[in-house]
C-alpha cells in the first residue's frame, strides 16, 4: 500500500532524529512503529495515529528550543525552523492518510459506522 510510505516516512526521519540525540529506546519504538503499520486492526491505525501527531508536536517543540538556542547564539535560524516546520506538517499529513477509504478498509475502521 503506497498511502503507508508517508507515515514510514515520518516514522523514520522520527526515529533518525531520536538516533542523532543518542535515544536508541526511542529509536526501537520509532521501528516498532513502522512494523505497527502492517497489523490491520482499528487499534493499530489509531495508535499510529496518536504517535504521528505526538511526532509532530515534538517536531515543533525541537524547532522552537533550536531556532531559540540559534538566536542566542546570533546564529541564523530561519532555513533551519523551515525545514523542521515543513518536517512537522509532513508528519500530521501522514496521520491524515489513515482517513482514506482504502486503509479504513484495511485497518477496520469503518466498522462501527456500518451498524
Amino acid at each position: 500500500m503506497w498511502r503507508l510510505a508517508i507515515p514510514v516516512i515520518a516514522f523514520l526521519l522520527l526515529g533518525a532524529s531520536f538516533l542523532r540525540a543518542g535515544n536508541e529506546i526511542m529509536v526501537a519504538a520509532c521501528g516498532a512503529l513502522v512494523l505497527l503499520l502492517a497489523v490491520p486492526r482499528p487499534w493499530a491505525a489509531w495508535l499510529a495515529q496518536l504517535a504521528l501527531v505526538l511526532a509532530a508536536l515534538r517536531w515543533l517543540w525541537l524547532t522552537w528550543m533550536l531556532a531559540g538556542m540559534r538566536a542566542a547564539a546570533g546564529v541564523p535560524y530561519g532555513r533551519m525552523a523551515a525545514i523542521l516546520v515543513a518536517v512537522a506538517l509532513l508528519t500530521l499529513c501522514a496521520a491524515l492518510v489513515f482517513r482514506s477509504a482504502r486503509l479504513k478498509r484495511y485497518y477496520r475502521l469503518d466498522v462501527g459506522a456500518a451498524r
